[in-house]
């Protein structure tokens, strides 16, 4: 028999589609050698052109489901993504400030194809909840707008998106830059280290979603051992891989290829 691999907990809304969501988290932990378990905060009607419909489940019912895994299996480390209302995210922050384990908060606030995630009274409990049990965040340029006002035009402002988010308490924060444009290039820091990402953009608009793959990534990560710079870095490298290989699927934005890994090159036809 062998012996069970580290163990990874989801936090997130289900996507229909499969390209986002908690699809995306647990192929993401399967790719990376972790045992993806899974709390489902809400259920949505989704596909490749949009988000139909989003319905929450109750905080008792996502409650339940946390303590279900984590008093029996136990986890090395904590994702979160889609946590819509206020009684969702407070439920949530109190439930990881009660798990010794590293948690990444991916502060979801548009879908893709920009319908809302976040009901505008959940941003402040995102700010003062949420953000300050996270060991590391991983805000898009659109969430730091919307929790810190910062908006970032140019890679020089990273630094400073970078410091408001920090000021809401997580221990470390990875500005992601993949809005602007040339070269992807994300921040990550604590205040005191700074460490700078860069990948090449490829041509191709089939990204979604690459936020939940990244966060789940640096959980994958960080539950295999590794440091927050380390995580990040191999969680960046993998993403970048993913977008490379994504593919369409319906007629919209199709997804990154979680399994890109695992098979040879994709081929027309």
């Amino acid at each position: 028999m062998s012996a069970a691999p580290p163990r990874v907990l989801t936090v997130a809304g289900s996507d229909s589609g499969g390209g986002a969501g908690i699809q995306a988290d647990l192929k993401t932990m399967l790719a990376l050698g972790v045992h993806g378990m899974s709390v489902l905060t809400a259920v949505t009607a989704q596909n490749s052109l949009g988000v139909q419909g989003v319905w929450d489940l109750p905080a008792e019912a996502v409650r339940a489901q946390y303590r279900s895994v984590v008093d029996d299996i136990g986890v090395q480390a904590v994702k979160t993504g889609m946590l819509s209302s206020p009684e969702l995210v407070e439920t949530v922050a109190a439930l990881i400030a009660d798990t010794d384990a590293p948690a990444v908060v991916d502060p979801v606030g548009v879908s893709k194809h920009g319908d809302a995630l976040l009901h505008a009274d959940a941003v402040t409990a995102v700010r003062g909840r949420l953000l300050p049990v996270a060991t590391v965040a991983t805000p898009n340029l659109d969430e730091v707008a919307q929790l810190t006002g910062v908006r970032v035009t140019c890679e020089d402002g990273l630094r400073e998106a970078a410091e408001a988010v920090l000021a809401l308490g997580p221990a470390w924060v990875l500005v992601k830059g993949g809005h602007l444009p040339g070269d992807a290039v994300d921040l990550l820091t604590d205040g005191t280290e700074e460490h700078w990402l860069r990948a090449p953009r490829h041509d191709n608009r089939h990204t979604h979603g690459t936020g939940c793959t990244l966060a789940s990534a640096i959980a994958s990560r960080l539950a295999l051992g590794d440091s927050v710079s380390e995580a990040v870095r191999a969680a960046k490298e993998y993403v970048t891989g993913a977008i490379a290989a994504g593919f369409a699927l319906g007629g919209g934005i199709g997804p990154v290829d979680h399994g890109w890994r695992l098979r040879g090159p994709r081929t027309a036809g």
